[in-house]
C-alpha cells in the first residue's frame, strides 16, 4: 500500500511499486533497522534493492542491524532551502560508517546511511548538539515517526560512546 505523508513541510511519498523501499521503512516504523542480506554472498547492502549490488543476486533476506556508527562525512545546513528546517537551522545531515560489516567486502568499504543529526526523540537537533559533531563521532539511529507505516531513521549522539575530538571543516 503506498504510503504519503509530509516531514517538516516536505511531501513523502512511497508508491506501490516500491517494493523493498516499502519493506525497509515498515521495518523502521517498527523501530527496528534492518538490511538486506544476499543469501549467496552474505554481505549486508544498503540502499534496499531487488537485487544484490556485490554479486547480482535477488536471494535476499532481511536481517536486524546495530545503528551505530561513526561519522565518515556530514554537512551542516545554515541556510534551509526546504521553508520549514529554517527554524532548526544550523542543522546536520551525516553520513554514517555502520559498526556492521565495516571494512568489507574490501579494506576501504562500509554500508553508509546517510540521516539527520536528531535529539534521542527524533526531533532535529540544536545548534549545541550540532557543534560537538563531526566526523569521528559516535551515533547511533533513532527514528522519527512521520505516518503510519513510515518513521525515518535518523542519528543522535551516542552517549555510551567514548567520543573521539572530532574533524570539523574549518569555519
Amino acid at each position: 500500500m503506498a504510503i504519503k505523508a509530509d516531514y517538516l513541510g516536505m511531501a513523502l511519498t512511497l508508491d506501490d511499486l516500491e517494493v523493498e523501499n516499502l519493506a525497509y521503512f515498515g521495518h523502521c516504523a517498527d523501530h527496528r533497522f534492518q538490511l538486506q542480506r544476499c543469501k549467496p554472498c552474505n554481505l549486508l547492502h544498503y540502499p534496499p534493492g531487488a537485487g544484490c549490488p556485490w554479486c547480482g543476486s535477488a536471494d535476499q533476506v532481511w536481517e536486524p542491524v546495530e545503528g551505530k556508527g561513526t561519522v565518515h562525512s556530514y554537512n551542516e545546513v545554515h541556510h534551509a532551502i526546504q521553508p520549514a528546517f529554517k527554524p532548526f537551522t544550523p542543522y546536520m545531515v551525516l553520513l554514517v560508517d555502520l559498526d556492521v560489516q565495516k571494512g568489507q567486502p574490501t579494506e576501504h568499504e562500509a554500508i553508509r546511511v546517510a540521516g539527520n543529526l536528531c535529539n534521542p526523540d527524533g526531533t532535529l537537533a540544536g545548534p549545541e548538539t550540532v557543534a560537538q559533531v563531526g566526523i569521528g563521532t559516535r551515533v547511533r539511529m533513532v527514528f522519527t515517526d512521520v505516518a503510519p507505516g513510515l518513521s525515518l531513521p535518523q542519528w543522535t549522539l551516542d552517549q555510551d560512546a567514548e567520543q573521539p575530538a572530532p574533524w570539523r571543516y574549518p569555519e
